[in-house]
């Protein structure tokens, strides 16, 4: 499994539930993500939010980047301040 991590800062709750809203309302990813699922992170005292785009593929993780770099800033929840490409690793402790 791939993340992609989105780190904005300048969230407010008003933006961040209104990404909510749109997620809802519209069903599921924009047309042309392949995700298999999305978590959003919020920390209101500190204005940012953290959201983690998961996919099944590396491949599918950077077609979407294409279409999410390219959303206009008042779809988001504030403004992007890093974003970063994971491979998921899982270490299980004893």
């Amino acid at each position: 499994m791939f993340v992609r991590v989105v780190r904005f800062t300048g969230a407010t709750e008003d933006t961040v539930n209104a990404v909510i809203t749109r997620i809802k309302e519209s069903g599921g990813p924009p047309p042309g993500v392949d995700a298999s699922g999305l978590k959003l992170l919020f920390d209101a005292s500190g204005g940012t939010a953290i959201v983690l785009q998961e996919f099944p593929t590396e491949q599918a993780m950077q077609d979407a980047a294409k279409i999410f770099d390219a959303m206009q800033p008042s779809e988001t929840p504030g403004d992007r301040a890093s974003v970063d490409a994971c491979e998921v690793r899982h270490v299980e402790v004893v």
